[in-house]
């Protein structure tokens, strides 16, 4: 699925589920956890890896502190390939 400038998407718990901006544009996210969650922190350590300051290893570390678990995803590999 492809969301737009405005567009809203609400992903249920426990459903497996990817994003990322179009190959070679960007994109702002507004994510919202209701109730509020520890989770967030999460998003914390993404940046943290993205500037550099953590490993991927930690984000795969914090698997069931922060209740992400990654799995497999054939769509998600083929969009990769072609970015």
């Amino acid at each position: 699925m492809r969301l737009k400038r405005g567009d809203f998407l609400t992903v249920p718990p426990t459903v497996p589920h990817a994003f990322a901006s179009t190959a070679g544009a960007e994109a702002e996210l507004l994510v919202v956890f209701t109730p509020g969650l520890h989770r967030f922190d999460y998003y914390r350590l993404l940046e943290r890896v993205h500037r550099g300051e953590a490993s991927v290893e930690e984000i795969r570390a914090s698997s069931q502190r922060y209740d992400n678990h990654y799995v497999d995803s054939p769509v998600w590999r083929d969009e990769l390939a072609r970015a």
